[in-house]
């Protein structure tokens, strides 16, 4: 069904053209086809999504966003809706300046301090960031059980996304409790945004803008020229995101193949 060209996998169809290329991973414990992509673009949406159900049956499959839907009206399940979305950082700097946003202040009674701590320090305003009625809420981790803690700790060990980057960053209240943080990796030799959360109890809706600011202001000093983020479709940080600059590079639906 594939055969490997440098990093893409291709999926040809019966008459030996290539119809589709993607990236091998791993997903929900199933095969993934990551960033698919159509190649021969003869073929019309139906025809295709028929042939990824022959030869992708039970795995994950990410692309285009009309492939996606005609996989769902032929029985996939859909796990997320999402966008890529960069920011350029030395030839776009904003309004204020890169200085201010460095010197962002936080609420007093809120201090920011290294992203060092272990995933059960931060499990808490994860999981509040994400409750029931959020597009990334995951019911399966619940009451901060050891999935939850596990997804994170493999996070911050760079077993997901790439290596942590150093301008990772928490938020700790006055009990020295974390109930923020921003956490970036290296993503092939690209600054990404990981996971970014905040404990909506707080009542300070505008901390994790005050904290990205500090952490963007952080990769400019630091020689970084561009960032990048994934966030689902209905995740009302979007338009946080694109108040900051960034911009949608890429739209995709991931589904389960029936």
């Amino acid at each position: 069904m594939a055969e490997t060209e440098t990093d893409w996998r291709y999926g040809y169809g019966a008459d030996g053209v290539a119809l589709v290329r993607y990236g091998l991973g791993e997903r929900e414990g199933r095969p993934w086809a990551d960033q698919l992509e159509v190649v021969d673009p003869r073929g019309d949406l139906p025809a295709l999504a028929g042939y990824v159900r022959a030869e992708m049956a039970g795995w994950v499959v990410s692309g285009p966003v009309e492939l996606g839907q005609e996989l769902v009206r032929q029985g996939a399940s859909v796990l997320r809706h999402g966008h890529t979305m960069h920011r350029e950082l030395t030839g776009a700097p904003p309004a204020e300046g890169w200085e201010a946003w460095a010197r962002t202040p936080l609420r007093d009674g809120f201090r920011t301090v290294p992203c060092d701590r272990p995933a059960e320090a931060l499990v808490a305003a994860s999981m509040a960031a994400f409750g029931p009625g959020h597009p990334d809420h995951r019911p399966e981790e619940a009451d901060g059980d050891r999935l939850a803690v596990r997804r994170l700790a493999e996070l911050l060990a760079g077993e997901v996304i790439g290596p942590l980057l150093p301008v990772s960053a928490l938020v700790v209240d006055e009990a020295d409790r974390v109930v923020a943080g921003a956490v970036l990796t290296d993503w092939d030799g690209l600054p990404w945004i990981a996971h970014v959360f905040r404990d909506p109890a707080l009542g300070y809706p505008g901390l994790g803008r005050d904290l990205l600011r500090r952490v963007l202001a952080d990769l400019v000093a630091g020689g970084r020229t561009e960032i990048g983020l994934a966030v689902t479709e209905g995740n009302r940080a979007q338009r946080l995101y694109e108040e900051m600059g960034f911009t949608v590079t890429r739209s995709s639906l991931t589904v389960i193949v029936p």
